[in-house]
């Protein structure tokens, strides 16, 4: 005999993004910056392409969203720190919540390798060493400056140094949005930062 009894309905993810009230357009632009520059170190770590990104949105039920690599790529474009041959310039509330899952899950998925690379960070910090000479450190720092200074607008202005702290910034951050609440996480950090 079948049970008659449902099975609650787990709150889906993106009710657990909750939002008073619409960001204006300086902190969407605050947003998809971050978004943007999170993806590049997951990129630069992990080796993620688009592919992945796009395999993460259908595992999450977003291809709505996120349909193809075009559409994927005019949503990373909307970043206005990129350097820019056309993209869209708007990103809305519902592609910034597909972002974060989408980020989220892909760090859940590489979430060994984020720890063991910020593990790594501390341990040569602790040891007064050179992060960068580590082969995982200096792979990722090497991978994530690359990529920035082919992407980015004003790259020039950016200092190695300033660019191996944001690397290391966003590394440490990736850990936290690869934990069971990261998506809420990165959420409130996102809605938290200026407007």
């Amino acid at each position: 005999m079948r049970s008659t009894l449902k099975t609650p309905i787990p709150i889906p993810l993106w009710e657990q993004l909750p939002l008073a009230q619409a960001p204006n357009s300086v902190k969407l632009d605050n947003i998809k910056t971050q978004l943007d520059l999170i993806l590049l170190g997951l990129e630069a770590l992990a080796g993620i392409g688009s592919e992945e990104i796009l395999r993460a949105a259908t595992d999450l039920k977003l291809e709505s969203v996120v349909t193809d690599r075009v559409n994927l790529w005019r949503l990373r474009q909307s970043n206005p720190m990129r350097k820019s041959s056309g993209g869209r310039k708007k990103l809305d509330v519902e592609e910034a919540r597909s972002l974060v899952l989408i980020v989220c899950h892909l760090a859940q998925e590489h979430q060994e390798l984020i720890r063991r690379a910020v593990a790594l960070l501390e341990q040569t910090a602790a040891q007064k060493r050179e992060p960068h000479r580590t082969a995982l450190l200096g792979n990722y720092l090497d991978n994530f400056s690359n990529t920035y200074q082919e992407r980015m607008e004003q790259q020039e202005n950016v200092s190695t140094a300033q660019l191996t702290q944001l690397a290391f910034k966003l590394l440490i951050d990736l850990l936290f949005y690869s934990g069971p609440s990261g998506h809420r996480r990165l959420w409130l950090a996102l809605l938290g930062r200026g407007s």
